[in-house]
């Protein structure tokens, strides 16, 4: 499906370089890429991965690179102003009229994610793969409402499945956990799996 080239205001005067598709639904998903200082930005395969099911499945996509990444201005921020970048594609897509917003973000993206839910922004479904809680703290993380998909590989070492297990009794809910046999954080020759699972819970 077609994207097109975008540029969001974040705070600060911080410009956002996004690609957007389109769709005629009222739903739309925000999707953020891995950690910027080590290589990551909107067009890893996992993110493309994603994006492409979320569009088969009739939902508009927005991924972006975070301040500092890409074309986008400004710094990396050690996940502070990147909340605001998370923040205003949300309100991006809120003012090209979609108002079934969806959250999804792969590593770092979904760590920022989380942190921008939990203090009160609402998604009504929200969506983490590989969350790196072996390499960041999500202490600051109080609760995540609407969670309803997490997605880890089994030989993930950055996101292993006893450390998202652990987070999930702390915030009490109960998504979907999806562990793919044979996978690493990196998704390599594994991004069908990842496919497949996605595409099979965004079916209606």
């Amino acid at each position: 499906m077609s994207e097109e080239f975008i540029t969001i205001t974040s705070a600060g005067d911080i410009r956002l370089e996004g690609n957007l598709n389109r769709q005629e639904a009222g739903k739309a998903v925000v999707l953020t890429h891995p950690h910027p200082l080590y290589g990551g930005n909107m067009d890893v395969p996992v993110i493309c991965k994603m994006a492409a099911c979320f569009q088969a499945a009739g939902i508009a996509t927005l991924r972006f690179n975070f301040r500092g990444t890409g074309g986008s201005s400004g710094k990396f921020d050690d996940g502070r102003g990147e909340q605001d970048d998370v923040k205003s594609a949300l309100d991006f897509l809120s003012d090209q009229g979609y108002d079934q917003l969806f959250l999804a973000g792969y590593s770092f993206g979904s760590w920022v994610n989380a942190h921008v839910v939990s203090a009160g922004v609402a998604v009504c479904d929200h969506i983490m793969v590989s969350p790196p809680a072996a390499l960041l703290s999500f202490d600051q993380v109080a609760q995540l409402p609407n969670t309803g998909l997490i997605i880890t590989g089994e030989n993930d070492d950055l996101a292993p499945v006893y450390l998202v297990d652990d987070l999930l009794s702390k915030w009490k809910i109960s998504p979907r956990l999806e562990v793919l046999s044979d996978v690493d954080h990196f998704y390599g020759g594994a991004l069908d799996k990842l496919g497949d699972v996605l595409s099979g819970y965004l079916k209606p």
